[in-house]
């Protein structure tokens, strides 16, 4: 027998409040990415564990408050701990390994399609992990072929989000991009939720696991705490908001930045203060 499902128990609630979390980690991860490609290598992987960590809790909870609207008509769920926040380790890490590439990488050619790829698969392995985690009288099916778009939609909200961060353009250019990542996030949500069926058992068999009631609190406070600590270190980084170097870029050969991921604005910039400074230099009248 299949089951009723219904992914908006809770009207347009639960979906507004899941992409305003998915738009808060993508903004925050995005502007500490853009920061790592601006600060010397001592300071880059800080910034790149910030985002990813920004990032990870933002799909998680995104996905979880989406959850709390999905109810199936015949059974009650539950939802097991362990799983659930397996989840949660398996997208920070998933979207670490792609931000790290892009960070040092550049975000541009193949660094750009495998830090994309490697994230849009972390989004995509949290929520059905954390779909697995989920107890009731029945069994979850799914359409391959709409797995498989939703799995593409995570891949291509990803890469273009690391390409975004490698711009460099400052605030507003972030959270239009943070936007559309929040969008895109959500929509690979509610595609994959799109592709599940339920079949019962009809056994009547009491579900294991705990209820959703119970991973409120933790669910909530835990990432959500961390998402307004990222959130200050922000704030009370001016430089960081405006997407400017607080330091020079690193320098191998004389003249020219050695990081690829500094935007070619801030290379003119420091080739042209350079020249200026050896012109003056050279135009300083001897004593003799």
């Amino acid at each position: 027998m299949q089951g009723t499902i219904d992914g908006f128990s809770y009207g347009l609630v639960t979906p507004l409040v899941a992409y305003l979390m998915a738009c808060l980690g993508g903004a925050l991860g995005l502007r500490c990415t853009t920061r790592s490609m601006l600060v010397s290598r001592s300071w880059r992987p800080g910034w790149l564990a910030l985002g990813s960590a920004a990032i990870g809790s933002g799909i998680w909870t995104m996905h979880f408050v989406a959850m709390m609207g999905f109810t199936v008509k015949e059974t009650p769920i539950h939802y097991d701990k362990a799983m659930t926040f397996a989840s949660l380790a398996v997208a920070v890490v998933m979207v670490g390994v792609g931000i790290f590439i892009v960070g040092y990488r550049g975000a541009r050619g193949a660094a750009l399609f495998t830090g994309g790829t490697i994230t849009g698969l972390g989004i995509a392995s949290m929520h059905y992990l954390g779909m697995a985690g989920m107890r009731l009288d029945g069994k979850l099916e799914y359409n391959t072929f709409t797995v498989a778009v939703s799995v593409v939609i995570a891949m291509g909200a990803a890469t273009a989000a690391l390409w975004a961060a490698g711009q460099v353009r400052g605030l507003m250019w972030s959270v239009g991009a943070s936007l559309v990542m929040g969008l895109a996030v959500s929509g690979m949500h509610y595609t994959g939720m799109a592709a599940l069926d339920v079949h019962l058992h009809g056994t009547g068999a009491p579900a294991g696991g705990d209820s959703p009631a119970a991973l409120l609190a933790p669910m909530l406070v835990g990432p959500l705490a961390f998402l307004l600590l990222a959130g200050a270190v922000v704030l009370f980084d001016p430089k960081m908001i405006m997407g400017r170097p607080t330091e020079a870029p690193v320098v191998d050969k004389p003249g020219v930045p050695a990081h690829p991921t500094v935007p070619h604005q801030v290379r003119r910039a420091t080739l042209r203060t350079r020249r200026t400074a050896g012109t003056r230099g050279s135009r300083t009248p001897q004593n003799h």
